[in-house]
């Protein structure tokens, strides 16, 4: 997608950029796997020039303050690359409970609730309940699972909480005595 205000220059949407990162972890998984000393260079390299790039990342933020830098880290790719180098101004359980507050909408639609319990360990524990059949409720919590981990890559994962157990159903005795006559009693 091309920048009308620069011109000559292109600009990469959304599906591109998906296809390019795709693209760098099948390359980098190929050169991890490659044997001898030039795939640890390339990769030595890789690493290096990451370095750099978080660095100048790093002063740009430093040079945009924290308003600026704020309203950049809510650019999912921007964002992805604050992760990455440590820089992102909002820590996980913040990004964690922003992803779930835009699914919550979605959630209540379909009769459900959803709320963060907590983040320990890269691991991000979220409570949702769902009425209705079960491929509502697994279909729910594959959306809320990639929506945290889009917003937060640093987690391994996202655990449900079982359901809490509902209250009781009240059954009054007087329902399960049974009358009289049908025993055969004197009624």
């Amino acid at each position: 997608m091309a920048d009308p205000s620069r011109p000559g220059s292109a600009r990469l949407d959304d599906q591109a950029i998906g296809r390019r990162l795709a693209r760098v972890d099948d390359l980098l998984e190929r050169v991890e796997e490659a044997p001898g000393p030039m795939a640890r260079a390339a990769l030595d390299a890789i690493g290096t020039l990451t370095e750099v790039y978080g660095e100048a990342l790093a002063r740009v933020l430093d040079t945009a303050g924290p308003e600026l830098g704020g309203r950049l880290a809510e650019d999912e790719l921007v964002g992805h690359l604050l992760v990455l180098h440590d820089l992102h101004p909002d820590g996980v359980e913040r990004r964690v409970a922003r992803a779930l507050d835009g699914l919550r909408p979605a959630v209540r639609e379909q009769g459900g609730e959803v709320e963060l319990a907590g983040v320990a360990e890269g691991v991000a524990t979220v409570r949702l309940t769902v009425k209705g059949c079960r491929s509502t409720s697994a279909a729910l919590e594959q959306a809320v699972r990639e929506a945290v981990l889009a917003i937060a890559p640093e987690l391994s994962e996202v655990r449900r909480l079982p359901d809490a157990p509902g209250p009781p159903a009240f059954v009054p005795l007087s329902a399960l005595a049974r009358p009289a006559a049908a025993t055969g009693g004197p009624g």
